[in-house]
């Protein structure tokens, strides 16, 4: 009976494992095919052999569909990208080498990625919402860690905080992919010695030398001045 039980309990989780990668074969499909604002719901309910009841089971809306079709591979880019930042040592190649895979993962389908980058920013309610945080969360938490790490190894200011250096990051991170994808044929080396620029002024900063020089001398006379 147990047997029978567990038989039937493999049978159901199979059966919503194939009508979820039906919905996200048609949901590619149509979206690719006629675009993100013509393609109806029910026309993908169609397409996946799907209920349109049993949709909403799955996604609340159009925008919560784009989302199932990208987090399980969101997921897998986010871990290369972590990895990618082990294997450098200053702070901007560490930066570059955890962008690289969202460039090259997001040029393999530019149509797509442009609804999801358009939406991605403000996005906070959905079935998939909260594993896009997820998501998105690991990838800040990395960026904060190889920002610290450049801190203690004094190759930036250690009296910022951690957390909303890693924020301005990922804005400036995101800003340059929604950028680059708009283009007709985004080329991720075109993106990427973008991003390095901008990065490099995050790192440098836009004040000249002499403003620099100044304000570190201003700093010496205050910690002078407290002791």
């Amino acid at each position: 009976m147990k047997f029978q039980e567990s038989t039937e309990l493999g049978l159901r989780e199979q059966h919503k494992l194939e009508k979820r990668q039906r919905i996200r074969a048609a949901v590619r499909e149509l979206f690719s095919k006629h675009g993100y604002e013509t393609a109806t719901l029910r026309q993908i309910a169609k397409r996946a052999h799907v209920a349109l009841g049993t949709l909403f089971n799955y996604a609340q809306d159009k925008r919560d569909l784009v989302f199932l079709i990208f987090n399980e591979e969101l997921a897998v880019v986010t871990d290369e990208a972590l990895k990618a930042a082990q294997t450098q040592e200053r702070l901007l190649e560490q930066l570059i080498g955890m962008c690289r895979p969202h460039f090259v993962f997001f040029a393999k389908k530019p149509a797509l990625s442009r609804i999801l980058l358009k939406d991605m920013t403000f996005y906070s309610e959905g079935k998939q919402a909260a594993e896009f945080h997820r998501i998105r969360g690991r990838l800040l938490l990395g960026i904060e860690e190889v920002v610290r790490s450049a801190q203690q190894d004094r190759q930036i200011r250690s009296d910022e905080n951690a957390t909303l250096i890693a924020r301005h990051i990922f804005f400036v991170f995101v800003g340059a992919l929604r950028w680059w994808i708009a283009s007709r044929r985004p080329d991720p080396r075109e993106g990427l010695a973008d991003l390095k620029r901008l990065f490099e002024l995050q790192i440098n900063g836009l004040r000249s030398s002499t403003a620099k020089s100044k304000s570190s001398a201003k700093r010496t006379r205050r910690s002078a001045t407290r002791r």
